[in-house]
């Protein structure tokens, strides 16, 4: 009887902690986030779903407390239109959980928090909650499972200089089926030129002209005729060759994917 109660008993001993060991598994409080989350991060996916490329952003984490977020959005709720270049944040790393908090300006304050689920050398897997609050009031709220995948090139330096090309698909909704040309700057702007004749001329139409990189993704935007617009795509530079790719939604719901090509030219 004595014997098969400390079987019992260890038997219960064993079992409890298999159940500890996989809570810690569970909750993944060993990911080691301080070392593996350095580097530079764009989201992929949000709920299983591929991201349009007019909504992904880029994360870079320079240390376990500083981060950078770059993105273009059309709009979040009561909070404008973010147009962000490596725009800060504090990061706070505890366990599993990481938290970014951004100040956009003085009334709008961001908050990310990622409970990590999956890291490798590659791309990250975590459960997002933002809160956007404007004055201390909660105006924008949403939480999602996302991936993120690791980036292992910059093109802010390489795009540098003048390009001229031509959409390859029927997606942009830009597009004119003519050859173009953009000289992008390192203050941050660009110009877009014509043919005129047998000349490249500056276009007259457009201001503001303003672009930024960050990894792959490449950000722009312009006024004409007092309208802002905008638009996205994810690059790729080899040599004096440069393709742009970006995923796109149309008005049913149905998504296509729309290329561009270009070259160098001195």
């Amino acid at each position: 009887m004595l014997k098969r109660f400390f079987t019992i008993l260890a038997v219960t001993a064993v079992a409890a902690m298999a159940i500890v060991g996989c809570k810690k598994d569970k909750d993944n409080t060993d990911l080691n986030l301080e070392e593996k989350i350095i580097g530079k991060w764009m989201i992929a996916d949000r709920d299983g779903q591929p991201m349009l490329t007019n909504k992904k952003m880029v994360v870079t984490f320079a240390s376990a407390t500083k981060a950078y977020m770059s993105e273009s959005l059309n709009s979040i709720p009561e909070a404008g239109t973010p147009w962000n270049d490596k725009m800060e944040a504090d990061v706070a790393i505890v366990g599993n959980k990481v938290t970014l908090t951004f100040h956009r300006n003085e009334h709008h304050t961001g908050v990310h928090e990622y409970i990590f689920t999956e890291i490798n050398d590659r791309e990250f897997i975590a459960t997002q909650k933002t809160t956007s609050t404007v004055d201390g009031v909660v105006v924008h709220t949403f939480e999602s499972t996302v991936r993120f995948v690791k980036q292992t090139v910059d093109y802010r330096t390489t795009i540098l200089g003048t390009w001229e090309g031509h959409c390859t698909s029927e997606g942009s909704v830009f597009d004119d089926g003519e050859e173009h040309r953009w000289e992008y700057k390192a203050d941050g702007t660009y110009t877009y030129y014509v043919m005129d004749g047998d000349n490249w001329v500056p276009y007259e139409g457009n201001t503001l002209n303003e672009y930024f990189v960050d990894g792959k993704l490449l950000c722009t935007r312009w006024v004409d005729n007092g309208v802002e617009n905008r638009e996205w795509w994810e690059i790729s530079i080899n040599g004096n060759r440069m393709n742009w790719t970006a995923l796109r939604q149309n008005n049913d719901g149905s998504t296509f994917t729309a290329t561009f090509e270009m070259e160098k030219v001195n």
